[in-house]
């Protein structure tokens, strides 16, 4: 899959794609859905996803609390996965966000990407102040040249799917329903970084991960699948990992410990992928240290019942 993060300068091969429309964050089943509308709009095209980044979100309330279910870097991952050939990574900024509908319709779809094709969701908005709608979209194509199509939204469960739901079940615990509305296990991906060592103390060592710029589920431990991405252990393991702030040895920065049943290794440095299957129970402060470690074992139990069924 090729990145490509400038529309008003690309090759002649980059343009005439069917491409799909939107923030794609978590890349969930709505999303795939409309991934799967461009491929079959115009076959013989490439296959094209226009997203930002950064998110507009992030872009027009920065200080707020961190909402991403994926980074760009996962982002681009899943959607290669899906068969994508060309991302359209477009910088959200000062211009781009000023562009009216109009504007945004012929200087970046028409003249600068010269798609054949665009997909959009029926909720979707675009151009400054979001006064574009899908469809507004749909004539700006007729007078400039390129197809539309509006994709109906998605419904799993008891709702619709979209990323505000799934963060939602994420803040309740609930990943399986995230997973849901996902079509896949939601995952956090990223380096192992140095931590305390303190798992690897109590027998149970630990690959430490930032949570920093994502969503962050509700706090406590989940059965987990773990998949390392590079370096000489790469492969798929069962796990448990602890999200929070680890009250048991005071305030501390959130982020995610997971636990690696039948490993042995370094992992730093290294890229993990840890897919919430189950959440296990909410974080706790113990007693002792020798009570800690007795509800680790005990997590760690039932999290490889639950993980043997999968």
């Amino acid at each position: 899959m090729q990145i490509i993060r400038d529309y008003q300068y690309v090759t002649p091969q980059d343009r005439g794609a069917s491409v799909a429309i939107g923030n794609f964050d978590g890349v969930h089943l709505g999303h795939q859905s409309v991934i799967d509308l461009a491929r079959k709009a115009a076959p013989d095209a490439p296959l094209g996803i226009m997203t930002f980044e950064p998110h507009p979100r992030e872009y027009f309330a920065p200080d707020a609390p961190p909402f991403r279910l994926a980074s760009a870097e996962t982002r681009a991952h899943r959607l290669e996965k899906l068969g994508v050939d060309k991302l359209y990574e477009l910088p959200f900024n000062t211009t781009l966000s000023s562009l009216t509908p109009e504007e945004f319709a012929r200087d970046v779809i028409a003249k600068g990407l010269g798609l054949t094709h665009v997909v959009v969701g029926a909720d979707f908005c675009f151009g400054k102040g979001r006064k574009g709608t899908a469809d507004d979209l749909v004539a700006f194509g007729q007078e400039f040249g390129f197809g539309v199509t509006i994709a109906p939204l998605i419904q799993a469960g008891d709702g619709q799917v979209s990323s505000t739901s799934i963060r939602q079940a994420l803040s309740d615990g609930r990943p399986r329903d995230a997973a849901n509305m996902l079509g896949h296990w939601h995952r956090i991906d990223g380096p192992v970084i140095g931590g305390e060592q303190r798992g690897r103390d109590l027998g149970f060592p630990t690959a430490n991960m930032s949570i920093d710029d994502l969503h962050q589920p509700k706090y406590g431990v989940y059965a987990v699948l773990v998949d390392v991405l590079d370096g000489p252990h790469t492969g798929s393991y069962f796990g448990a990992a602890s999200i929070g702030t680890r009250p048991m040895f005071g305030e501390n920065k959130a982020n995610i410990e997971t636990f690696l049943f039948d490993f042995s290794g370094d992992l730093y440095g290294h890229t993990l992928s840890v897919g919430l299957v189950d959440y296990l129970r909410p974080e706790e402060k113990y007693d002792s240290l020798d009570a800690l470690v007795a509800q680790i074992a005990q997590d760690c139990d039932d999290a490889r019942k639950i993980l043997s069924t999968l």
